[in-house]
């Protein structure tokens, strides 16, 4: 069984997705860290006692990887929007869920951002698998889940949706893993590219999460 460990916001630059984030939800990103083997840094914000938002994106205090960075980062360009581009699934064994997974998610890889350490699949090409929809898979190698440090500033995922022109192979491949979570998945329009989107309840009521063109 796989659960919902963390929602993830892509963007060029830090400032720019926590500035999108605050507009949409009404409170700010606090720092998270830096991940040294992706030549990235991220912000987090509380979803739940085991749940949380990242922002992330390359850090450019820190030299390039040589190697692709993680979630299709080294795709964006200055005009390029924040955009809610990937999620994270956990894991109790990374390596019995990637190979139950009907999709071919990505080498594991250790990883780490000062003192958390942990276990993760990323495709070699740095790409999120099936158009961009799939999951990572993650196995915290942590005594607390992160979010436990995080300050409850009042959000919780109320679901999180996935479009696909294909949702029977999405659908599968949820099923593949044994994945117990708020998610639905939805056929997507002729006119649009496959994508998520995250509805999150705040103080000023739901809130929705998708790229920063959007409502």
């Amino acid at each position: 069984m796989t659960h919902l460990d963390h929602i993830t916001v892509t963007t060029h630059t830090l400032d720019h997705g926590v500035a999108w984030v605050r507009d949409v939800l009404g409170v700010s990103p606090q720092t998270g860290g830096t991940h040294p083997r992706m030549g990235t840094h991220n912000c987090l914000l509380r979803l739940g006692e085991s749940l949380f938002l990242e922002v992330i994106a390359p850090d450019p205090a820190a030299p390039k990887p040589a190697r692709p960075r993680w979630f299709g980062l080294d795709a964006l360009t200055p005009p390029s929007l924040p955009t809610l581009s990937t999620w994270v699934v956990r894991s109790t064994d990374i390596a019995q869920s990637a190979a139950a997974a009907s999709e071919l998610l990505g080498p594991i890889e250790p990883m780490s951002r000062g003192a958390l350490n942990w276990l993760i699949t990323i495709p070699a090409d740095g790409h999120v698998p099936l158009d961009g929809v799939a999951p990572a898979l993650i196995e915290w190698h942590t005594p607390a889940h992160p979010a436990h440090g995080l300050p409850d500033q009042g959000l919780s995922l109320a679901r999180l949706d996935i479009h696909h022109p294909d949702p029977t192979r999405v659908t599968r491949l949820l099923q593949s893993i044994t994945l117990q979570a708020p998610v639905s998945v939805h056929a997507c329009r002729a006119d649009t590219a496959p994508h998520l989107v995250a509805h999150i309840d705040t103080a000023q009521g739901r809130r929705v999460l998708d790229t920063a063109h959007t409502d």
